[in-house]
């Protein structure tokens, strides 16, 4: 049998992020051989990952960023099993491992995403790798990425919330940008404006509002106009442009970017979290 130094254990455990005993079985395994130890750990992942495959992975982290010129911003999830490894520090230095890829490849699509090359596999193959280390479901379930003259990003902290807002102009305070990246968490807008929302939401609203008004005994005559004056209010409530600033309510989202710069205002947003 091979003699198996520290040094090869090492760098096996940065490239597969197994762990330092899982790493060095590999390599006793492989006889010394390092690309054949990173198949081993990687078959065992494919192994770990039939067996869960009929598991729920609804934990995990939302990760949220923009690239160095701020024009770009990408979000991903990337679920596991349980609470327990979501918070691994592991775990979350290989999401934002992918993350940093799709920031920089730009994918089209998830499943481009999951096609990328990572570490002499895909980024699909990765996770799956993965799955043998932390002997978890794990999956990228999300991805989405916008562009703009400002893009900024938000994380919640503890990773189960992130935003991408894009803007019409850059160069204003941070502050500016991230108060409405930080609305958007809070907030959960439906749409940008009142012309954004999907006309099946309106057509729901505004049958809501009728059953409310005949719950309440309104006449049948009524109805449609008191679901009208409902549906007013949440265009207010639920459009980003419309809603009343969280810092400041006496003025909108709309109003508070004006207030800085006449031209500035949003032009697409991105919200993802997972169960709070």
């Amino acid at each position: 049998m091979a003699t198996i130094s520290s040094a090869e254990v090492a760098r096996l455990r940065r490239v597969t992020l197994a762990g330092m005993m899982d790493c060095k079985k590999a390599l006793e395994e492989a006889n010394g051989d390092f690309d054949k130890a990173i198949e081993i750990i990687r078959k065992k992942g494919q192994a770990v990952a039939n067996k869960r495959a009929d598991r729920e992975a609804t934990e995990g982290v939302v990760l949220a960023k923009v690239n160095a010129d701020g024009k770009s911003g990408a979000m991903i999830v990337l679920n596991s099993e349980t609470d327990f490894v979501a918070k691994n520090a592991e775990f979350i230095s290989l999401a934002q491992k992918i993350l940093d890829l799709a920031i920089s490849a730009k994918p089209a699509s998830l499943e481009e995403l999951k096609a990328l090359p990572l570490d002499k596999t895909t980024v699909e193959g990765k996770v799956v790798e993965y799955i043998g280390i932390i002997g978890e479901k794990l999956d990228l379930s999300y991805y989405e990425k916008i562009d703009a003259a400002h893009v900024q990003a938000y994380i919640h902290p503890g990773n189960r919330l992130a935003t991408l807002v894009g803007f019409t102009k850059a160069g204003h305070d941070i502050q500016v940008y991230k108060d409405v990246a930080m609305q958007v968490a809070a907030m959960n807008p439906v749409s940008l404006d009142k012309e954004d929302v999907p006309e099946k939401v309106i057509a729901q609203e505004i049958e809501i509002g009728k059953e409310q008004a005949r719950r309440d005994g309104k006449p049948e005559e009524m109805l449609e106009k008191i679901a009208q004056g409902k549906l007013g209010k949440f265009f207010k409530e639920s459009t980003l442009l419309n809603q009343d600033f969280v810092k400041d309510n006496k003025m909108t989202i709309r109003q508070y970017l004006q207030s800085v710069d006449k031209s500035l205002t949003v032009t697409v947003f991105k919200r993802y979290t997972l169960n709070l």
